[in-house]
């Protein structure tokens, strides 16, 4: 197999991508850690908790939805369900499934974060495009993403966590 090398124009475009992922990241991680005491990936679990009916999901989804495997979705949990910021509910059609569910503190924790929140994304990323550039970035990062996920071809050993699918209602 033939190594297809970027191109210096791709090299610079890949890179440029890498350098402004890793500092939008570090800057969002030290707003909530400043606000919240939490990192990203904990503030993302209680927003699409939010966004739920009931604040509730479970587990598989809420994993499929952050992107990350179940079981770092567990650390997670585990450490948010301490603080009293959600509770863990048995599933009630299949024992081995749980669900997530967003309490009332970690909503108030959510609501109080969320602003400072909206305000660093604005301001390190928004608030230097203009809107044909908005329009663009949506596209080009919701055309990789779908992509991605719909990619029948890819290998079984890549096959991931939260791509699995459960067989009853409740995992």
């Amino acid at each position: 197999m033939t190594t297809r090398w970027l191109t210096e124009k791709e090299q610079r475009a890949w890179r440029a991508y890498i350098a402004a992922t890793h500092l939008l990241e570090d800057a969002i991680d030290r707003q909530l850690q400043q606000d919240a005491g939490m990192p990203h990936l904990y503030y993302s679990i209680l927003a699409n908790l939010s966004e739920t009916p009931e604040r509730s999901l479970r587990m598989t989804d809420l994993a499929a939805k952050t992107k990350i495997t179940r079981s770092r979705l567990t650390y997670a949990v585990t450490r948010l369900e301490k603080d009293g910021l959600i509770r863990r509910e048995d599933c009630k059609w299949d024992k081995r499934s749980s669900f997530a569910t967003l309490t009332d503190e970690g909503m108030a924790v959510l609501e109080r974060t969320a602003p400072g929140h909206v305000e660093t994304v604005r301001s390190l990323l928004f608030d230097r495009l203009t809107p044909r550039q908005v329009e663009q970035l949506e596209e080009i990062f919701s055309g990789i993403a779908e992509a991605m996920e719909s990619d029948e071809e890819r290998p079984a050993s890549e096959d991931v966590p939260w791509r699995r699918r459960s067989s009853g209602p409740c995992s």
